[in-house]
């Protein structure tokens, strides 16, 4: 048994703190006596503390002060909407952190797809913190990064639905510490893949000087909960073109039990296997039992435990009928052992099984294959400058390659996130997906707007491939603002974020409010008493939404009905502050 010495030197310190715990509570208590122990306990919480992951510098943003001196709240700009139909999609400008938090409040458990591209922290000016570019001197610029990241991961695992899946872009400089984090974070057991993406031709170096080219990049994917998660696996025709075996057993032969199966020995001579030129349903197939099928497959386990060793008994090509093992409906599995005194490996001849035979019966047989975890995109990498009719200089990604990961996810009517949207390659990929498979998955985009990107490159494309390249779906366009909360009694800012919840319920919804006189919102009992007057003239309205304070007598509860208007209360999750 190994020894822990890390655990040694834990218990070892955590003695020596109860030492001098003990020797301080002999002492006369006091003010000074009472913090002394405190702080003590305070060394013993954190020497119990996580034994196992990543050790970083935790560094506090900025956003994160601003967020602990206000709350945020989403507001419209209204100019920048965009209607074309289709499904609801949101972009939103500002810091991703805040606009996570919001997030939390409409989208906690909801989101079935994230896709993300966070900065890959270089070293090369690539990475922004607090306004600062992280440069390759910074002493720090890994722990800042790790810090970064992981207080967005948190929020995101909340975010995914149980049937959730997270995608993550990186490459060499953060992958490790990315790795760990996301095993801590969403789970190592939830991991599904790391795909190793090529960026780049392998004759095409960046930088001379190097002497060692790198082409590769990696996204990182995990599951909320991996057994949950069901991939849309390729699929291909289930072929019966290895089916051309036929055994006829024509001699003697020997009857054993191994492994409690009754085990019937033919020697050669006293069996024929064809080969035959065509299939058929009726014939075998043959599979060698080597490699993952013996450790997988229970033909190929039997083989190695029972058959392999009988190779100095019973002699070469020795035929072995094993009774009740198979699918296929012969009660049977025939096995060879080895034909070589050098080999060690035999043969297993199986049917085409009873399931599969039920689907060639009427019409086909899908099979599915396996999802590789290399891709080469380096051609989509190296014309990706105007993809989209916006120009950017680089962290582009190939809407092919987001394509590709959107459908892995079965369903077609999906809530798609991505909060480090730069330039919206995301955003493109839904939409181009949607029309061409008639989809109705939505995107919700986040990005700061740091030089502008926002509105000049994120919400430029949009217009592009939504008006130009006819593509349905439309957009709202939301700004993160804060509303001051430091010293402040709830009702001093209840009116304000009053003003905010509108745009709660669109997102959390996906649906527009303005000029849609299908829906309604009432926020404040004047209202309610406004809509009430006049809901003669609302006939097309169908659905209300009410704020969660907003009191409904019986009489207005009958109006609602008698008009045939569904009432929704607003969550009041929204901004528990307004309950003071």
């Amino acid at each position: 048994m190994s020894t822990n010495i890390s655990k040694q030197k834990r218990d070892d310190l955590l003695a020596k703190i109860e030492q001098i715990k003990t020797y301080i509570q002999k002492s006369e208590y006091d003010q000074n006596i009472t913090t002394l122990l405190q702080y003590l306990n305070e060394l013993t919480k954190e020497v119990n503390g996580k034994k196992y992951g990543l050790v970083f510098e935790e560094h506090r943003e900025k956003i994160d002060e601003q967020l602990e001196n206000s709350l945020p709240v989403f507001t419209e700009e209204k100019d920048l909407f965009i209607d074309n139909g289709g499904q609801m999609n949101f972009l939103i400008e500002g810091d991703n952190l805040a606009s996570l938090k919001l997030l939390e409040k409409t989208h906690k458990g909801k989101i079935d797809v994230i896709y993300i591209d966070p900065p890959y922290n270089t070293g090369n000016k690539d990475f922004v913190y607090d306004d600062s570019f992280v440069d390759g001197e910074d002493s720090f610029r890994h722990s800042k990064w790790c810090s970064f990241i992981t207080k967005r991961l948190e929020i995101a695992q909340k975010l995914l639905k149980e049937t959730g899946i997270i995608f993550i872009s990186i490459d060499d400089n953060e992958y490790a510490p990315l790795k760990i984090i996301c095993d801590d974070i969403f789970g190592e057991t939830n991991r599904i893949s790391t795909h190793h993406i090529q960026v780049r031709y392998d004759n095409k170096s960046l930088n001379e000087k190097k002497a060692f080219q790198e082409c590769l990049e990696y996204v990182l994917i995990y599951a909320k909960k991996g057994q949950c998660f069901i991939p849309n696996q390729p699929t291909e025709d289930y072929s019966i073109e290895p089916f051309v075996y036929e055994i006829k057993e024509t001699g003697d032969k020997e009857e054993i039990t191994l492994g409690k199966k009754k085990v019937t020995i033919f020697k050669k001579g006293n069996y024929e296997i064809t080969k035959h030129d065509k299939p058929s349903t009726s014939f075998l197939k043959g599979t060698w039992a080597s490699g993952s099928v013996v450790k997988g497959n229970t033909s190929g386990k039997f083989f190695e435990t029972y058959l392999k060793p009988r190779k100095e008994i019973d002699g070469l090509e020795t035929l072995y009928k094993v009774e009740g093992i198979g699918e296929d409906g012969l009660g049977f599995r025939y096995f060879t052992g080895p034909l070589k005194a050098t080999a060690t490996q035999g043969i297993f001849y199986s049917g085409i099984p009873l399931s599969r035979l039920e689907e060639l019966k009427t019409g086909s047989s899908k099979k599915y294959k396996t999802i590789s975890n290399y891709y080469d995109f380096s051609a989509d990498f190296g014309n990706i400058r105007q993809e989209g009719g916006v120009p950017f200089n680089s962290g582009k990604k190939p809407i092919k390659m987001i394509r590709q990961f959107l459908n892995y996810h079965k369903s077609k009517n999906i809530t798609v996130l991505d909060f480090f949207a730069g330039s919206g390659s995301t955003g493109h990929a839904v939409l181009s997906l949607n029309n061409e498979d008639n989809g109705k998955r939505k995107f919700i985009l986040c990005t700061n707007n740091e030089n502008n990107i926002c509105r000049d490159i994120t919400y430029a494309r949009m217009v592009n491939i939504l008006t130009k390249n006819n593509l349905s779906g439309s957009l709202k366009y939301f700004r993160v603002d804060f509303i001051p909360i430091t010293e402040k009694e709830y009702y001093e800012y209840a009116d304000k974020l009053l003003l905010n919840i509108r745009e709660l319920v669109e997102l959390e919804n996906a649906l527009n409010f303005t000029g849609n006189k299908k829906i309604a919102i009432v926020l404040t009992d004047t209202e309610l008493e406004e809509f009430c007057s006049s809901i003669n003239e609302k006939s097309e309205c169908h659905t209300a939404y009410i704020g969660h304070n907003v009191l409904l007598t019986k009489e207005q509860k009958s109006l609602f009905k008698v008009n045939n208007i569904k009432i929704k209360i607003i969550p009041e999750y929204y901004y528990p502050e307004l309950n003071g």
